[in-house]
């Protein structure tokens, strides 16, 4: 074959492009994929000088002929990454997506994230740079951003976490991914608020048969530490992960764990706020709706009853919370839709007692219960109980559905203010020490909100005077 030279290997590269584009003299060629246009990557905000934690959205936008099914990922400057997305875009013709993801930022911090993409073609865009400088109390050092939420909006449908990933990227492979859940408990093992040591519970579940190393850390730290999780493991493997030592000069309010694997699970998040409370306008999580306190207690109660139950009853075995009205810290005290700050949920529990457990009869149950009356309110129970009171005497009560019985025994959570008999209700003599271990009522509540958000309102109708 001659060789061009100059204006001719101009035109014959020309030539060669169309042709191939075309398909001409390619038998059996595929069609060309479909085109991807990002825009540019961009951070809000792009810097910060103020407290922290903060959180920075992270963001791109790619155009696309649809329809399509959008595959990526959000990789990180410090290495880390997201599970792999699908967004499937429907219509026809080029449409525009934007991909976002929050980074929660707990210290002094410089960093970039980009979007790549590995279907329906393989491609990278810009890089959403930022800066995090915080002020006031001394930052976290370490590992000190975290992406917690992804997102894309535009002409598709809710990004499906089913969809296989990109052959070689299955985050749901046992051999990349061996740890399928990582849930943490708090135990305190010191009587005073402060200085407090506690002790982390780890619960491991999903992990393959056989004998299993895990790699974890906490949040925040640099060290990575290990789990030998023996060959007969069962469906779930518990351990104590850490013991914790904080005084008034630690300055943290926060734990949770991560893994060292390929998607980076973390667990749920623990909040102790008696060593000291957060950063003025810390974010903890979101409520759907308004949650609001009634004369009984209401739906607020409920809440609250739900986030002290949760506290405390993977290690003490609790079976139910109770939560007086008078506990909330102001009668007209409620939680507006939408971002929840550590000054609301201090706003709705001020007090910062312990949460503690005692067992009691079912007997004893109803006589404390019975005690509704519209001068005191009701004893607000967690989702797991319900009951009725009719002329001071509990005449229907379920626990997880199921009657209660006089000689059933029930371990039961409440605040230990509650319980010695100071708001309103009768102190609770002859029932039996359980746990004296839990946090504080402030930060069982805030954990809550913050692992379950957004956080619809409880209906309020878990009792029934009449």
């Amino acid at each position: 074959m001659k060789l061009l030279t100059g204006a001719g290997r101009r035109i014959g590269a020309a030539v060669a492009a169309a042709v191939l584009a075309s398909g001409a003299f390619a038998p059996g060629a595929q069609a060309a994929p479909k085109p991807v246009v990002f825009g540019t990557a961009a951070a809000s905000p792009k810097t910060h000088t103020g407290a922290c934690p903060t959180t920075v959205t992270l963001s791109t936008t790619v155009k696309v002929k649809a329809p399509v099914a959008l595959k990526y990922v959000w990789t990180f400057s410090d290495g880390d990454r997201t599970r792999v997305k699908t967004y499937r875009v429907g219509g026809r013709g080029l449409k525009t997506v934007r991909l976002s993801t929050s980074v929660e930022v707990t210290g002094d911090a410089r960093g970039w994230g980009a979007v790549r993409l590995t279907s329906p073609v393989k491609k990278t865009s810009g890089k959403a740079a930022f800066a995090v400088t915080c002020t006031g109390d001394e930052g976290i050092t370490g590992d000190t951003w975290d992406s917690v939420t992804t997102s894309a909006t535009g002409a598709g449908v809710p990004e499906d976490p089913a969809a296989p990933p990109p052959t070689g990227q299955d985050d749901n492979d046992p051999a990349r991914n061996p740890v399928r859940k990582v849930a943490i408990a708090f135990e305190r093992t010191t009587a005073v608020k402060c200085p407090v040591t506690f002790k982390v519970h780890g619960y491991f579940e999903g992990l393959p048969a056989g004998a299993q190393t895990v790699r974890y850390r906490l949040v925040g730290a640099q060290e990575w530490k290990t789990v030998n999780v023996p060959a007969d493991h069962g469906d779930v493997f518990s351990t104590v992960l850490e013991t914790i030592d904080w005084d008034w000069e630690t300055g943290k309010t926060s734990v949770r764990v991560e893994i060292d694997q390929p998607n980076r699970l973390t667990s749920n998040v623990i909040y102790y706020f008696q060593c000291g409370p957060p950063r003025t306008g810390t974010s903890i999580g979101v409520v759907a709706e308004d949650i609001v306190r009634t004369d009984m207690g209401g739906p607020l109660a409920e809440l609250i009853a739900d986030a002290y139950l949760e506290a405390v009853r993977t290690v003490s075995g609790a079976q139910v919370a109770l939560v007086s009205r008078k506990s909330i810290s102001m009668p007209g005290a409620e939680l507006k839709a939408g971002g929840v700050t550590f000054s609301q949920v201090w706003g709705v529990q001020s007090s910062g007692v312990a949460v503690d457990v005692r067992s009691m009869t079912g007997a004893q149950l109803k006589q404390l219960l019975g005690h509704a009356n519209p001068q005191i309110g009701a004893l607000t129970p967690s989702a797991s109980l319900r009951y009725t009171v009719t002329g001071g005497v509990v005449t229907e009560i379920t626990l997880n559905g199921a009657p209660v019985s006089d000689t059933q025994v029930i371990k039961v959570a409440a605040t230990y203010i509650l319980m010695g008999g100071w708001e309103g209700f009768p102190q609770w003599t002859g029932t039996t020490r359980v746990a004296t271990s839990g946090p504080d009522n402030t930060g069982a509540l805030a954990a809550y909100i913050a692992n379950h958000s957004p956080v619809p309102a409880p209906k309020g109708d878990r009792v029934t005077i009449r």
